[in-house]
């Protein structure tokens, strides 16, 4: 055992760093205060986390409302387009009501023109045929006048083939109380026939 003690001593004497200092025991006070520092420290380290993170959150905050109010503004652009859309749908679909209105208008007047156009034929043909049946009446009439029975009926012959006597005037334009040139037609033909 002295073996030991003596090796122990030896160490001990050789090696003063491998020794530990002399540490005075702490007192009660010492301890409140490195304890009281230690919470500091403590306090201190997590305020700077909690002010990092609040730091870090808060930018984060702001890029999803800077998102967010870019995504608000795309709406409301795609709103306003969507507006106009529904406006300029709006107003096409009146222009095609009033499309339709004139399309309606436009056949209504094409066909009264095209009865007009009738009409205008046939009150055309009407009054050709009137001319024709005057003229033929007054050649007739001039030869039942003159005595010329028989060119007269060759006269009457010819209206009738050609279908002129309805187109003769059946009342008198004159206010003299004679006959109508149609009147005056009969009157001649049972006077020859």
């Amino acid at each position: 055992m002295e073996e030991k003690s003596s090796s122990q001593q030896e160490e001990t004497t050789q090696s003063p760093e491998k020794q530990p200092a002399y540490v005075p025991p702490a007192t009660p006070e010492k301890r409140r205060q490195s304890v009281f520092k230690y919470i500091t420290i403590l306090f201190a380290a997590a305020f700077l986390l909690m002010l990092m993170t609040y730091m870090m959150e808060r930018r984060q905050n702001e890029a999803v409302v800077d998102s967010l109010n870019q995504s608000v503004s795309g709406l409301r652009e795609s709103i306003s387009n969507m507006q106009s859309d529904q406006d300029i749908y709006e107003k096409n679909m009146q222009l095609i009501e009033e499309l339709s209105k004139v399309e309606q208008e436009n056949t209504q007047l094409q066909e009264q023109l095209d009865s007009l156009t009738t009409q205008k034929e046939e009150l055309s043909t009407q009054l050709t045929r009137t001319v024709q049946a005057s003229d033929l009446f007054w050649q007739i009439n001039e030869a039942y006048v003159k005595e010329q029975y028989t060119k007269a009926r060759g006269l009457i012959d010819r209206m009738e083939q050609a279908g002129l006597v309805e187109s003769l005037p059946k009342e008198s334009t004159t206010d003299n109380g004679r006959f109508s040139p149609y009147d005056r037609y009969q009157e001649i033909y049972q006077a020859l026939y």
